[in-house]
């Protein structure tokens, strides 16, 4: 039976949050060059980084610029702090720094290509829909040549939410009763799908974002499955439907 698949681009299909802790780990390194001496740890900074970041993007969803702006909020903090003088030469390079997160090679995730081939081949209506910013995404899809899967069938929101989701479904007017959302955040795929009462695939993260992690605290109308790695994807959905279909 066809179903319709959406899935998540960054840390689902592709490689996303290893690039972002690189570059922490390079502006920490330089955070605890600068304030040596004044007994600040690299793991306070990280903590407080994560804490700007994270608070930024409740507020503006994933725009590029709330990752370099939380480099030089933090360090904004610890000079406040300190008494630390602070330099625009400092400010310049961590602004610069954060925006390479987004110059950084699109890496598939293992099986990505094997995944979406099996999926297209058993007929199943293949979705993107992604947070960010849509020059950014497009630049991501375009290296991998992701629309041959997807066709314009793609959603790119700055706020991935409840909302976003339940407007995507609506206007599209998919059936809900055979529509996955497959995706590794618990907040922005996880939780939105199980509320719009479609099937969810939480795809474990190795490295996963503070961000992604909730509670889930909504009942599954439909299926709901926690996979290690997107090539099992296929048979669960196989297997699911043969019994549903059987029933």
């Amino acid at each position: 039976m066809k179903q319709t698949l959406l899935f998540d681009l960054d840390d689902t299909l592709i490689h996303c949050n290893k690039y972002f802790y690189m570059i922490i780990d390079q502006f920490s390194d330089l955070m605890t060059t600068w304030f040596s001496g004044y007994g600040i740890t690299a793991d306070t900074i990280r903590d407080k980084q994560t804490e700007i970041d994270i608070a930024q993007v409740h507020v503006l969803g994933f725009k590029s610029d709330h990752f370099p702006q939380s480099f030089i909020d933090t360090y904004r903090y610890f000079s406040d702090i300190t008494g630390r003088k602070m330099s625009i030469l400092e400010e310049d390079l961590l602004w610069r720094l954060g925006l390479s997160v987004y110059e950084q090679e699109v890496e598939p995730y293992p099986n990505m290509q094997a995944t979406l081939d099996q999926l297209a081949e058993q007929g199943h209506d293949l979705h993107l829909y992604t947070g960010g910013e849509p020059l950014i995404q497009k630049r991501k899809i375009e290296r991998l040549q992701l629309e041959r899967y997807f066709g314009s069938r793609i959603y790119v929101r700055r706020h991935k939410n409840n909302e976003a989701l339940e407007s995507i479904l609506s206007e599209g007017n998919f059936d809900r009763d055979h529509t996955w959302m497959i995706g590794n955040s618990i907040r922005t795929d996880v939780v939105p799908a199980l509320t719009a009462g479609i099937h969810a695939i939480h795809m474990k993260s190795e490295i996963e974002w503070l961000y992604n992690v909730i509670q889930i605290d909504v009942q599954p109308r439909g299926a709901f499955f926690t996979l290690q790695h997107l090539i099992e994807v296929p048979d669960t959905i196989h297997s699911y439907v043969g019994r549903y279909s059987s029933n």
